[in-house]
């Protein structure tokens, strides 16, 4: 009998966030980020007879995300051979791997540019965490930054999954505020 179920009901509430996250530090564009998640709660709901329940139902779409990825950038890229990303494959009930999939832009062709702001963008960003209380800013971090899930924290901060998403969301909007002022 599977261990996990899927329930899509869900998807946008639990998981919108964290695949967005996930998303746009991958393709560093708010719109296209925004149409890859679209594109994989789709393909998740074309596929649900696939889903075996081995996985979480977060590592599942998180699966089906990296694929939209790698479908993206070998849409644009004209000289699939020339580059290869590796990409990280992390499961609740797997041991650790790498796929390694051919194409993307070299992610060592940075400019300076690029990597002064993205420098500038991580002090901001925990200069604003230094602003929130204490438990806020480690519910942010753990949830957001590490990508844990929610049983994880509660078990590790002793709270509630309905008191940690309070948190999250409180944390959340006063990182969107902060980083507003200090950011853009």
């Amino acid at each position: 009998m599977p261990k996990h179920k899927i329930d899509p009901n869900n998807w946008i509430d639990l998981y919108s966030d964290y695949l967005f996250n996930y998303t746009i530090t991958r393709v560093n564009d708010r719109d296209l980020a925004k149409d890859l998640i679209q594109e994989t709660f789709f393909a998740g709901l074309k596929s649900m007879k696939n889903f075996k329940g081995e996985a979480s139902e977060r590592t599942w779409l998180i699966s089906i995300l990296k694929r939209k990825i790698i479908d993206y950038y070998r849409k644009i890229n004209s000289n699939k051979a020339k580059a290869e990303v590796r990409i990280k494959y992390n499961s609740d009930t797997e041991s650790e791997g790498d796929w390694l999939e051919e194409r993307v832009a070299d992610p060592f062709d940075k400019t300076a540019e690029d990597t002064l702001e993205n420098e500038e963008l991580g002090e901001a960003i925990y200069s604003c965490l230094e602003k929130l209380p204490e438990k806020h800013a480690a519910v942010f971090k753990m949830k957001t930054i590490e990508g844990m899930d929610t049983e994880t924290i509660c078990n590790e901060l002793n709270i509630t999954a309905s008191n940690l998403w309070v948190i999250i969301h409180r944390a959340r909007t006063a990182m969107a505020t902060c980083m507003e002022k200090n950011w853009f």
